[in-house]
């Protein structure tokens, strides 16, 4: 009984454990101090102040004046630059970029995973394709400005053909479209990374059981592939979105900050500088931020809890693991 009773009691924990602890939180600290410091306290700020008139006239300070909703109210008004009208070009720029990138990362980052294809120079490719994210987008909205503007070497080839130059920045799909096409080259290298490192996550075996159960590769890319990677996938795409809600260098540049033509390429941050520098009542651009983050945390959590995980990739993982047991088996 003595002999049971000592092997029902619990090990005691030893001095190792507890050491390893507490280095552990003195390794975590520096972050946590400076998360408090530099992004919670801030945030918390934002929010107090969102519902306060708070600005600088001369050299003194108006305020705070609790208004309570008054600074929502205002940016919640139904004219060319309401919120949801900012919200709409936001996210169809953002779109116009995204879609293309993440097929083409995909198509690349199958490639340069595949070891059957045997491509050659694949750290030459690598480098190349990730060097646009490197560039500062300041320079990129320049660059594209100075092509497609009325007097750039695209007008001229189009001039050569047609005999009128195409005024890009006139139109709204247009400007658009190469708010997209900038965001599309210079975030495309940074997610085939990304991909590229799930899919060598996967193991080898699985493919492989299904290449002896007759799977050919679109099958194997579809039902395998995708389903395994879809945690970095919904990665990708959740932060993505939030960059794209926070877009505000490339259309700037490329407007001059005007967000023609008629405020359609206008985005949320943009609105919120004009904001701060017109009108500096920082309550109102605290109101701004709140809705931003607001929306920035809505749709996150619509797209985690809609693709994270569904049955279709929890059924993909038995599977896999059903294939990698039965591999393992035939081997022996």
């Amino acid at each position: 009984m003595a002999q049971a009773a000592a092997l029902k009691k619990p090990p005691a924990k030893s001095g190792k454990i507890g050491k390893e602890k507490k280095w552990g939180y003195i390794f975590i600290a520096p972050f946590i101090i400076v998360f408090l410091i530099f992004q919670a306290w801030p945030l918390i700020e934002t929010f107090y102040y969102s519902v306060f008139e708070y600005y600088r006239s001369g050299l003194d300070w108006i305020g705070p004046n609790f208004v309570g909703f008054d600074n929502f109210a205002a940016v919640f008004n139904f004219d060319r630059v309401n919120i949801f009208g900012l919200t709409y070009n936001t996210l169809v720029m953002w779109a116009i970029g995204f879609i293309p990138q993440i097929v083409v990362s995909l198509l690349f980052a199958y490639w340069f995973t595949n070891v059957r294809l045997r491509l050659k120079c694949l750290g030459v490719f690598k480098t190349i394709i990730y060097m646009p994210n490197l560039i500062m987008a300041s320079a990129f909205a320049m660059l594209i400005f100075s092509l497609f503007s009325d007097i750039g070497p695209i007008n001229e080839v189009i001039k050569s053909i047609t005999g009128e130059a195409f005024r890009f920045l006139d139109y709204t799909w247009s400007t658009m479209g190469l708010v997209g096409l900038m965001n599309f080259m210079m975030w495309f290298g940074n997610t085939t990374i990304l991909l590229m490192a799930a899919m060598m996550g996967i193991n080898e075996s699985v493919i492989e059981a299904a290449e002896i159960d007759g799977a050919n590769s679109a099958q194997i890319f579809w039902k395998i592939t995708l389903p395994l990677i879809r945690p970095i996938l919904v990665y990708v795409l959740i932060t993505s979105l939030i960059g794209g809600l926070q877009m505000y260098d490339v259309p700037q540049i490329l407007t001059a900050g005007a967000g023609s033509p008629n405020f359609t390429t206008r985005t949320l941050i943009m609105y919120l500088s004009a904001n701060i520098s017109g009108s500096p009542n920082y309550g109102a651009a605290g109101a701004i931020s709140v809705i931003v983050f607001i929306i920035c945390a809505a749709l996150s959590l619509v797209v985690y809890y809609g693709f994270a995980a569904d049955k279709s990739s929890r059924e993909a993982n038995k599977r896999a693991k059903a294939a990698l047991k039965a591999e393992k088996q035939r081997r022996g």
